[in-house]
């Protein structure tokens, strides 16, 4: 084996490793290794309970760390000891490579060359899927795959099933995975992005070998199936508790209420009594009873009334989760007055839910549309007051 000492050495500067999960493939597995090996020596071999001559082709190499068990788990599973391995061995970075041939590894200096500016990113190897060689089922599920990424992360990534990746190990390896198979490279993008690792990519070349010499062990129906399951569940997380999460620290953090202060509340060229309205228009859309449309109608009519969309867009946030109990709490309360002798006695706990709305869901309806025009008119006049008050202030610090 041999190769560029100038690649070996950014490889151990860097303590990036690569790693190569294999299953019955026997036929490219050597040449893989050894165009990997012509860049460094730093490689991890997991085979994932190969039952071809995979066994006899790792001993002939003598330079290899090799991770192997008996009972195929899945390339998710075979990754994954990949980078405990790696971690053990103080490797910072793990690029991955497939076994089958597609990936070369001349691309490999790209990633290095990439990590140079990005060294807590997951950089994707993306591959060209436009072209005529490549599969159309490839390419669908690439097409598929990003589309689902994008609803999850807000990421736009041209390639989420390259498995030619660089990855940061420290970071990966403080998370608890639960796939196993091919579904594992969409949960560790979409949960890195989520806790705020970068995603990038890089391009890289990719070869198909022809229909009849192919070896794929991916399972079209089985496959597909684990992976549908896996962005429903990802998606349902995203909307139930990501973006209601996001939202809540970006609103906790001391930048973006100044921004939204000097920006939006005193912008000069606004009436106070318009900031004041879109306030008061921003809570009553939060609380009125059109769950599931309540953000979308509060901005198309917030353009309609030309009020001011960012504090409309914000103020509507008041049904954020933590809040939901309170606001169901109240809107019953409310509804009491209207229902008479027929309202229900409802008392604040934490079994508060939405399912609790079905049961008596016309107090609740009457309760809640109260509740959001008081609500509404008070956080309006409250803040028509506050904004008087401080520009008396700043007035008066003025003359002085």
């Amino acid at each position: 084996m041999t190769y560029p000492a100038t690649y070996q050495q950014q490889f151990d500067e860097h303590k990036v490793c690569v790693i190569i999960p294999t299953y019955n493939n026997a036929k490219t597995l050597a040449a893989v290794i050894t165009d990997v090996a012509a860049y460094t020596t730093n490689i991890i071999v997991v085979n994932d309970g190969s039952a071809d001559d995979t066994a006899t082709i790792l001993a002939a190499f003598t330079r290899l760390d090799v991770v192997g068990y008996q009972k195929n788990m899945g390339k998710g599973w075979a990754l994954r000891q990949g980078f405990k391995r790696a971690v053990a061995l103080g490797y910072l970075y793990a690029i991955t490579i497939d076994s089958d041939g597609q990936h070369f590894a001349k691309d490999l200096p790209v990633f290095l060359e990439k990590l140079g500016t990005e060294k807590q990113a997951i950089i994707i190897g993306s591959r060209n899927m436009n072209q005529d060689f490549v599969p159309g089922k490839s390419s669908f599920g690439n097409k598929f795959s990003s589309f689902w990424f994008r609803v999850e992360t807000g990421i736009k990534a041209p390639d989420t099933q390259s498995g030619y990746r660089l990855y940061p190990l420290q970071p990966l390896s403080k998370k608890q995975f639960i796939t196993r198979k091919y579904e594992f490279e969409i949960e560790v993008l979409v949960r890195a992005a989520w806790s705020g690792i970068k995603i990038t990519s890089v391009p890289v070349s990719v070869y198909y070998a022809p229909k009849e010499t192919r070896v794929s062990h991916f399972r079209p129906f089985k496959d597909f199936t684990r992976i549908s399951i896996l962005n429903t569940v990802l998606v349902l997380i995203t909307f139930l508790y990501i973006k209601p999460r996001d939202f809540f620290r970006s609103i906790v953090k001391k930048e973006t209420w100044r921004a939204l202060w000097y920006e939006e509340f005193l912008k000069p060229s606004e009436p106070d009594i318009v900031k004041a309205a879109s306030v008061a228009f921003g809570v009553f859309m939060g609380i009125v009873p059109i769950w599931g449309f309540q953000l979308v109608t509060a901005i198309f009519l917030s353009i309609l009334l030309k009020l001011n969309k960012p504090v409309v867009i914000v103020s509507a946030h008041i049904s954020i989760p933590p809040m939901i109990p309170f606001v169901i709490f109240l809107s019953y309360i409310m509804g009491s007055y209207w229902m008479g002798e027929h309202a229900i006695d409802f008392s604040f706990n934490t079994e508060i839910s939405i399912d609790a709305i079905k049961q008596n869901l016309k107090q609740y309806i009457y309760g809640s549309i109260t509740l959001a025009v008081v609500a509404g008119i008070t956080a309006g006049l409250l803040t028509l007051a506050l904004l008087k008050i401080f520009k008396k202030k700043t007035a008066a610090a003025v003359q002085e």
